[in-house]
């Protein structure tokens, strides 16, 4: 008896994140809306702005990139943030002939206040493209945002692992990342909701910015912004054509970061989601992807979650959990099949019972995360190769 009762209690936990991740997938599969050049009268005005603190040693790479971009483009320049650095992030920036702001305020630390300091300075600009300063972009990247902009509130183009191939760590987190950057955007996007921010590769427009300040805080700003823009009517556009791909931490820095994301996750669920709930139920239907988006349990949880109650449960929740493994399978084979998934992806997916094991291990690192005070702190990242 006790054992069912916590096998239900498992699968209860986790029956919203397999339906909402199920309507996703089936939304993402659907056949994909070019976006069609628009003719505009007025020209637009872009600064791709990169938020940089202390990555002198691989943003020369990310600046060659958007080089081959922003030179062929005589309205869009890079104007790198070099938010409260202690190293030559600013200098380097400056030999490689784009624009720098430097910030220095200990007391405010982040990346939301990087951008925010970056929105106001430059004054002039149309459209922002937000590119963190361990990216490469793919070839064609500006065209394809500058082609979405008209008409369009917010863009987020995917976001993958910069080299995916360099370790199995780093090829399996492209798969994750192909589930979470690629399928979950695309599929609301097919469904007209508001495709989201990642963090990475995104596009706001001044008017947007006027509407809804860059007042975003948290240790996941990308997240609480996003909500900030349903919240007002707002909607990103999904910009599928084209991609980011930035680096993944490894070792004990990958700790850092997947404790400080979870842990942000979990401190937002506490602020926000009582308050988006009474709303939604008040009226505002808009905000049930954000919520459900919100409470999808980390996808480790999940699993996690799923295999308990396969294990322990009665025969009616063994098959309800073995639809509910289904669903998170079909998630991840859309998911290879977008990103164009080769052998060393498949092999990779063999070491997600040791990434599940890692995962649980980070949980007393995630509460400590969630807490109010925890502060921001920038993740270490392995040495760059210089483009060439």
């Amino acid at each position: 008896m006790v054992l069912d009762t916590l096998a239900t209690s498992a699968l209860a936990l986790t029956l919203p994140g397999s339906a909402y991740l199920t309507i996703l997938s089936a939304a993402a599969a659907l056949p994909r809306r070019l976006i069609d050049p628009v003719n505009v009268g007025t020209p637009t005005r872009i600064v791709v702005l990169v938020p940089a603190h202390n990555e002198s040693v691989g943003l020369l790479r990310t600046l060659q990139s958007l080089r081959r971009e922003v030179d062929g483009d005589p309205l869009a320049r890079i104007v790198v943030v070099a938010d409260n650095c202690s190293d030559d992030t600013a200098s380097v920036a400056r030999a490689a002939g784009v624009a720098v702001l430097e910030r220095h305020d200990p007391d405010h630390r982040g990346k939301g206040h990087a951008l925010q300091f970056g929105f106001d300075a430059c004054s002039d600009a149309d459209w922002f493209i937000v590119v963190d300063a361990d990216t490469d972009v793919a070839p064609g990247f500006l065209s394809s945002m500058r082609r979405a902009m008209p008409d369009a509130d917010a863009l987020q183009c995917r976001y993958g692992v910069r080299d995916p191939l360099s370790s199995r760590r780093a090829t399996l987190a492209d798969v994750a990342l192909g589930g979470w950057n690629v399928v979950r955007p695309r599929g609301r996007a097919a469904l007209g909701w508001s495709a989201g921010i990642l963090g990475n590769g995104f596009a706001l427009s001044r008017q947007t910015l006027q509407r809804v300040p860059y007042a975003a805080r948290s240790i996941i700003e990308d997240v609480e912004y996003h909500q900030l823009l349903v919240q007002a009517g707002l909607r990103v556009q999904w910009v599928d054509d084209t991609s980011v791909r930035g680096d993944m931490p490894d070792g004990a820095a990958a700790v850092q970061q997947r404790a400080r994301w979870e842990g942000g996750r979990l401190r937002l669920i506490a602020d926000r989601l009582p308050q988006m709930l009474g709303q939604m139920l008040r009226g505002q239907w808009r905000l049930i992807d954000p919520l459900l988006d919100l409470a999808l349990l980390p996808l480790s949880w999940h699993v996690t979650l799923l295999l308990t109650a396969l294990l322990l449960g009665s025969s009616t929740v063994q098959v309800l959990t073995i639809a509910s493994l289904g669903a998170l399978a079909l998630h991840v084979a859309l998911a290879l099949g977008m990103i164009r998934a080769n052998a060393a992806h498949a092999r990779a997916l063999l070491g997600v019972p040791a990434y599940l094991c890692w995962k649980l291990c980070l949980i007393p690192a995630t509460w400590r995360a969630a807490d109010r005070q925890a502060a921001w702190v920038r993740t270490a990242r392995p040495p760059t190769p210089t483009a060439k």
